[in-house]
């Protein structure tokens, strides 16, 4: 019997980059194994995170599963809710959609600019037992955890915050002066975060202009996580260190972020691209793709 291929397409938004399915019609289940060999970037496809959208079970537009490349599925993804929101928007001809995720009903709005989607992800968790922690802090802006020695620490005092997903957010001088690639994986596995969070490097560098560099747990090093650049925007506004309005800047691009005093919900505005459409064999993963995305299809028309 012929084994089974399936379509997909490749996108990111600011260069967190995905490899979306549609199983709406026809559900698609792959073993960590997969989505791990598919997600390497040597060998595979590569993508920082795998995403399929389903049929919602509670009415919605669509539910978003989401696994990392490591093949570990997580609840939440900023820039994958804008990547799916821009798809379930050109489809239905709406400019506003609602995507059910692990983390709860996440909505989708188009914006004036071209590619551009904002999401509301909801409010931020800053208990200590939301995020989760692994013991009590009175104050999550700046809990005790350090990295190097006692008397004088390499990073230490992280802000806490979850936005789907759990992140510990380190203020710096300069984003690429700690070695993030190296310190990361401890961070990241350290006790005091049981399920595991995002590290963040942030700086302030000007008004409500934060620097950010992210080692995204399951992932690594990307080029822009964006619930990442919600737990920075979230935690810069309660320190008093930006305002509620901010513009963080990750390797791949700005996200604009508001945290809305009017009801704690974190708005978030970034652009996403569609880089191919390729098919993949589920038998032996080997995989091609068909056509270009909006990069050669934009490049084409200004020609």
């Amino acid at each position: 019997m012929a084994s089974e291929t399936r379509p997909f397409l490749k996108m990111n938004g600011l260069g967190n980059d995905f490899v979306v399915w549609d199983a709406r019609e026809k559900p698609l289940r792959l073993t960590k194994d997969q989505i791990a060999k598919l997600g390497d970037r040597e060998n595979g496809i590569g993508f920082d995170q795998m995403i399929t959208v389903e049929r919602s079970t509670c009415g919605v537009d669509a539910f978003m599963r989401i696994h990392n490349q490591d093949g570990s599925q997580v609840d939440a993804c900023g820039n994958a809710t804008r990547c799916i929101g821009r798809l379930l928007m050109e489809e239905s001809g709406k400019d506003f959609v609602t995507i059910e995720t692990n983390a709860g009903l996440l909505h989708a709005f188009d914006t004036d600019a071209p590619q551009s989607v904002t999401v509301d992800m909801g409010k931020p968790r800053l208990e200590w037992d939301q995020i989760p922690l692994a013991e009590e802090f009175a104050d999550t802006r700046a809990i005790e955890l350090q990295i190097g020695p006692i008397d004088d620490p390499v990073l230490h005092t992280p802000a806490a915050v979850n936005m789907g997903n759990p992140h510990a957010i380190f203020w710096v001088d300069d984003v690429e002066g700690y070695g993030l690639e190296k310190v990361g994986p401890l961070l990241e596995n350290h006790p005091v975060f049981p399920e595991a969070a995002n590290i963040s490097l942030a700086h302030i560098y000007d008004d409500n202009q934060i620097r950010v560099k992210v080692w995204e747990r399951g992932v690594g090093l990307t080029l822009a996580c964006g619930t990442a650049a919600c737990a920075v925007g979230v935690a810069a506004a309660r320190d008093g260190k930006a305002g509620r309005k901010t513009t963080i800047h990750l390797p791949g691009g700005p996200i604009g972020i508001e945290w809305r005093e009017s009801d704690d919900h974190v708005l978030m505005t970034g652009l996403t691209e569609v880089e191919f459409e390729g098919e993949v064999d589920l038998e032996t993963l080997a995989w091609r793709k068909t056509a270009e995305g909006d990069a050669v299809q934009e490049a084409e028309a200004a020609s």
